[in-house]
């Protein structure tokens, strides 16, 4: 997708670390020694999928994205995605045939709120369809309140610099909880929030004196939402997902995880990819599948996260592989190796007492990946720029995926097809002095 270079892109990073507090590590436990056979994650385990809004919906409205989409920064412009809003039928069938719980989706600001202080009722009421489509085949919406998008009239007022910003977003928001609490949702409120930041940065929706009043505001609109969820709702779950950066999660999402901590009824984590001393170039953020995998790496982030949080349930909203337009990767690693191996180490995680309640696939259609069509992490493939019938064509790992779900996991003997790295970064040392292996 189209960026600065990805040192510049760190560099942003760090920026957005530094406008908050460092938070400290925790200390290395001994892990389990690896067994022969791996119990199925059992039938209250939450398997799913997950989309966002404006990524995949198509017929965008005013936005901040669309803006940007439109300003001739991005490498593709939005067309209509995979037009989602009109297709959310099919596809949430196509879910469903995978055998998945859990749907996760955005309900997008720009769309149901167009003008400050109107909210457009046909819009809510196609999400009403949405989300009924999906308890009706039998899953659960996990909602996201805000994956990266706001109205182009707040963006008019500065974005998250705009003092008013919090207010209009809770009053947004609040509306949206009270429409689908009914339900009984999985809610998320930020996606990313740390990159979300970062994001803003880089496409100039806030110059770099106002990262620490952003991740402020977002600090507030995340634990004055989850309050009112919980009064709308008694027993909600409810989630901020942090985007794990291997070797550096602690300074880069830590701050801000620490700040909501009291406000998060399961750690929501992303896990996409690797790191070891061999593989310390600095990562090509316009070509994203040539960024190193360690699907042992998701064990590693999980025990990370279980020991920072003990007790706390935790939850993968996002893991996938990206292809660059579909074609086979470099490396060889096929989507369904991928997603076999990964469920393997979610299985590994959990035997070793790991408290993991679900796992999401990103994604369940390719989609617009933040101003390109070029990185593909769909189960079922799109290929936007050439194919004006936007089919879904499925790739190897929807009938992994579907033998999963059956399974409650990989088979009991199975053996990742690509073994871990003598010595992973993903959890900073401890994954390099501690680390997990696989029996022979």
């Amino acid at each position: 997708m189209p960026s600065p270079s990805g040192r510049r892109f760190l560099v942003t990073i760090a920026l957005a670390a530094a406008t908050l507090l460092p938070a400290s590590l925790s200390p290395t436990l001994a892990r389990p020694p690896a067994p022969a056979q791996l119990a199925p994650l059992g039938p209250e385990f939450l398997w799913g999928v997950a989309a966002s809004g404006f990524q995949a919906e198509g017929d965008a409205p005013d936005s901040n994205w669309r803006r940007y989409a439109e300003s001739g920064a991005t490498h593709d412009p939005y067309l209509n995605s995979v037009d989602f809003r009109t297709r959310y039928r099919s596809d949430i069938a196509l879910a469903a045939d995978l055998g998945v719980r859990v749907y996760r989706i955005g309900i997008e600001w720009a769309r149901v709120q167009p003008q400050p202080g109107v909210w457009d009722e046909s819009a809510l009421a196609f999400y009403d369809d949405v989300v009924r489509a999906i308890t009706d085949a039998g899953m659960r919406p996990m909602l996201t309140l805000d994956h990266w998008v706001y109205p182009g009239w707040a963006a008019d007022r500065g974005g998250w610099r705009d003092p008013d910003i919090v207010t209009n977003w809770l009053a947004n928001a609040r509306r949206v909880v009270d429409r689908f609490a009914g339900v009984d949702p999985l809610w998320v409120t930020f996606n990313e929030p740390t990159f979300y930041l970062v994001n803003e940065l880089r496409r100039g929706g806030i110059g770099t004196t106002d990262a620490l009043t952003m991740g402020e505001r977002i600090t507030q609109a995340h634990n004055s939402i989850y309050d009112y969820i919980h009064a709308v709702q008694p027993g909600a779950q409810v989630t901020s997902n942090v985007a794990y950066i291997p070797a550096a999660d602690d300074a880069v999402s830590g701050p801000l995880i620490d700040r909501i901590s009291a406000r998060l009824d399961y750690i929501g984590i992303d896990y996409y990819y690797g790191l070891s001393p061999t593989q310390l170039a600095v990562p090509d953020f316009d070509r994203l599948w040539t960024i190193p995998l360690q699907a042992e790496g998701i064990y590693y982030a999980l025990d990370h996260y279980a020991r920072r949080f003990p007790g706390k349930p935790l939850y993968i909203v996002e893991n996938g592989i990206p292809t660059e337009n579909g074609l086979p990767r470099a490396d060889g690693y096929t989507r369904a190796d991928s997603l076999r191996d990964t469920v393997y180490w979610l299985q590994r995680a959990v035997a070793d007492g790991i408290p993991l309640m679900g796992y999401n696939y990103w994604s369940l259609t390719d989609n617009y990946e933040w101003g390109s069509y070029t990185p593909r992490f769909g189960l079922y493939t799109v290929d936007v720029l050439t194919d004006p019938t936007l089919s879904r064509k499925p790739t190897d790992a929807v009938a992994a995926y579907r033998a999963i779900t059956a399974l409650g996991g990989v088979p009991a003997g199975y053996r990742p097809t690509r073994g871990p790295v003598p010595c992973s970064l993903v959890d900073a040392l401890t994954s390099c002095t501690d680390p997990v292996s696989v029996p022979r």
